[in-house]
């Protein structure tokens, strides 16, 4: 028979773990704790502001100090964002805050709540021309499997970190290592991610990701065929022969559309790998972490012979790799062979042109999950009245006041880049699941029409007033204002 708790000790209901929590203590989360006998959220409340005359300069998340000042709508505007709002659970709860207010002469509503996401990740971009892993290859921290390589994308490998399977499908310790790593990768903390018979990677998002302890400096400024027809014309004249190096579409001067075009003479170059169309190969070497992303060296090993009735002694050759890394300069001899030179300087330009239009290498994170029952049930007792507004487009999707892509099909599937949002956005419970912001802004007289809880929308005027845990920071300018929709969702007078 289990022990009552003491009488200091109260129950947490955020969230399915239902802690009891002692006097002064917090649960498992650190996300509520006892306070006077209280369950207080321990986080503050993030408010978003930003000013209505446009030419006020911003600051981006500029945190505001002391007590509010009282002015509320007339300089500046407020959206009230879900970040420590807390959450609906056990599920049949209104929505911690259901804010309305004016926007423009129309009556807004904001649905405001913490999700509780079993069903959620992180697509994570990472640029980069080396070879990280085959695609289904598992990605992990800490040793644990937390999930696995995707599809290479023009310059970036992605990974798809995360997921319910990883969460709650396997071991206790690979639910737990995902859930601390998507928490970290979420909130712009660096992570350590090992991929099976590939790379060793430290990432975190908005900055250059680290591959087998070598930062990346910058993505490739396109394929070798791509790389060919940009610098073409600045080739032309200057060498006979240039072969750009590349995991995947390796290009050949002369023999590319671009060359011909100029008039450059057929070199008699033979190139290693399967020929696709004229001057572009495939498979030339296999992937690797070097040359153009793939495992060699020395460039002269995806060569052949060059054919004697088409080239000859001297031939001027380039070869250079898709992000201008790597290059070579050689001369053919007597016999037709390369021999290595130093780089003619009128070709240091093209080189360094390559790296110029080569863009800052980085690691993009966007948080992915799908809006479930319980945080539905908390803005309509009909939830899939939201679900069909939000697929009219007359409700907006925000996470923390930034921007979302929501998925076509069934659901919320919603998708929010995680540098758009204010920093320390997300929590996690030891489910395990992620805590994550959403908002659901739409008219008022559409909120009512879709069974929303009425009873519980508060003015934002009163929401304001209840400020002993909030905290203003400034939106960050390049983000749409939460309360006036694009103009596919824009409020009709």
């Amino acid at each position: 028979m289990s022990e009552a708790p003491a009488r200091d000790t109260i129950r947490c209901d955020a969230c399915p773990v239902l802690c009891y929590i002692k006097l002064g203590q917090t649960g498992a989360c650190d996300r509520y704790g006892n306070f006077d006998g209280q369950l207080v959220r321990v986080d503050p409340h993030i408010l978003l502001d930003r000013a209505k005359n446009q030419g006020t300069p911003l600051v981006a998340f500029l945190e505001r100090e002391g007590e509010w000042d009282g002015e509320l709508m007339t300089t500046r505007e407020i959206f009230v964002t879900a970040i420590g709002a807390g959450t609906t659970y056990p599920d049949y709860k209104p929505a911690p805050f259901i804010v309305s207010s004016e926007v423009d002469g129309v009556d807004m509503v904001t649905v405001v709540t913490e999700g509780i996401f079993s069903y959620c990740g992180v697509k994570l971009k990472i640029d980069t021309d080396r070879h990280l892993g085959a695609e289904r290859n598992l990605v992990r921290a800490q040793g644990e499997p937390v999930g696995h390589v995707t599809t290479a994308e023009y310059g970036s490998q992605m990974l798809s970190i995360g997921g319910v399977h990883h969460l709650t499908g396997g071991s206790k310790g690979e639910g737990r290592v995902t859930c601390e790593t998507l928490l970290d990768l979420c909130n712009r903390k660096e992570v350590a991610l090992t991929i099976d018979d590939g790379a060793r990677l430290t990432v975190a998002a908005g900055k250059p990701p680290i591959v087998n302890g070598q930062r990346e400096e910058r993505m490739r400024v396109g394929c070798g065929s791509a790389t060919i027809g940009m610098f073409a014309k600045q080739w032309f004249g200057k060498v006979d022969e240039v072969v750009v190096v590349d995991d995947h579409i390796t290009g050949v001067l002369s023999e590319h559309q671009a060359g011909k075009m100029l008039g450059v003479q057929a070199t008699g170059i033979a190139i290693q790998g399967r020929r696709s169309t004229p001057g572009r190969y495939f498979q030339v070497a296999q992937p690797g972490t070097r040359w153009g992303g793939t495992n060699i060296s020395d460039p002269l090993a995806i060569l052949r012979p060059f054919k004697a009735n088409e080239a000859w002694p001297k031939l001027r050759l380039l070869m250079v790799s898709t992000t201008g890394e790597h290059f070579a300069y050689y001369e053919l001899d007597e016999k037709l062979r390369p021999i290595e030179k130093g780089l003619p300087e009128q070709l240091r330009e093209s080189v360094a042109r390559i790296r110029e239009n080569c863009e800052p290498a980085l690691a993009t994170v966007l948080f992915m999950a799908g809006a479930g029952g319980s945080l539905r049930a908390g803005a309509t007792e009909n939830p899939v009245k939201l679900t069909d507004s939000v697929k009219r487009r007359l409700t907006r999707v925000t996470s923390g006041g930034a921007p979302c892509y929501v998925w076509p099909g069934g659901g919320i599937t919603f998708m929010v880049d995680v540098m758009r949002m204010p920093e320390n956005a997300f929590g996690y419970v030891p489910t395990p699941a992620l805590v994550a912001p959403i908002e659901f802004t739409l008219k008022k007289s559409d909120y009512a029409a879709l069974g929303g809880h009425m009873d519980f929308v508060k003015r934002l005027e009163k929401v304001m007033q209840e400020k002993q845990r909030q905290r203003q920071v400034t939106s960050l300018p390049e983000n749409p204002w939460p309360l006036k929709p694009s103009a596919e969702g824009t409020p009709e007078k």
